[in-house]
């Protein structure tokens, strides 16, 4: 492999589109922000949107039906004191000087016409609430790129930190991996795994995943900015989909030895 100058290197220039989540997304940005390396990597702006791009109150309903009225309420006291606690992405972000870019939707023509404006080399998903449209995929000079927290294409969809767990997997596969218009479906970019130990609860498992998935992330740019990055396709052959698991799923989980919290 040839070896890369990195004193003349450009700084990649990256947008990043996330969810607004104080209890599992953040832990992605506290170690993104603290270890990024700035001089490869030239965050030129951060949007945050609502988680499911739903309501608070619908949201709630959601999250309700799943964990159950007691997860439920110890969910609301951990997102109560991280509130309290001012902890917050925005918080983060703004205290590491990097501008936040606002959207009601990313794929609104003023949003896109805004991100083309910026200019990105690469537009960077961490559990972004919306599915990006052909012409929010076409505006990064090298695409656009999602953490995935799941072996693909076996565990396509949402919650996949949740399924590998139901399903008696030994590990949680973080992925990194291109978009297309076909949800979870574009090249592999890198992997890690963290291993699923007899107790430990969802919530564990999917913070770990997060900051698991920080590391990648970091790694896979600044592949992409040295031109060593190596695709892995799909193939879709293999692939299935996951929902939004429902109470049931929830139960199941429990009985295999797992708390959600």
């Amino acid at each position: 492999m040839a070896t890369v100058d990195r004193e003349h290197l450009l700084a990649v220039r990256v947008l990043v589109i996330t969810e607004d989540d104080p209890l599992y997304v953040i832990h992605f940005f506290d170690v993104f922000l603290a270890e990024y390396p700035a001089e490869e990597i030239d965050i030129v702006g951060v949007t945050i949107s609502r988680p499911f791009h739903e309501s608070q109150i619908a949201t709630a309903r959601r999250v309700l039906r799943f964990y159950g009225p007691i997860d439920f309420a110890r969910l609301a006291q951990r997102v109560v004191a991280a509130k309290l606690g001012r902890r917050s992405i925005e918080r983060s972000v703004r205290a590491a000087g990097l501008p936040l870019v606002a959207a009601d939707s990313v794929n609104a023509p003023a949003y896109v016409a805004r991100v083309r404006s910026l200019q990105p080399d690469i537009i960077v998903s961490v559990a972004a609430p919306e599915i990006f449209r052909a012409e929010l995929l076409g505006t990064a000079r090298l695409g656009c790129i999602n953490l995935h927290s799941g072996r693909l294409p076996r565990y396509r969809g949402m919650m996949p930190t949740f399924w590998q767990m139901v399903n008696g997997e030994p590990s949680v596969t973080i992925s990194v991996h291109e978009m297309a218009e076909e949800l979870d479906a574009g090249a592999v970019l890198g992997t890690r795994t963290a291993p699923i130990e007899p107790g430990t609860t969802l919530a564990e498992m999917m913070t770990s995943g997060k900051r698991e998935g920080a590391t990648l992330m970091i790694q896979v740019l600044r592949e992409l900015a040295a031109g060593t990055a190596e695709r892995r396709p799909l193939d879709m052959q293999e692939a299935s989909y996951f929902s939004f698991p429902k109470r049931g799923d929830a139960l199941e989980l429990r009985r295999r030895g797992h708390p959600l919290i």
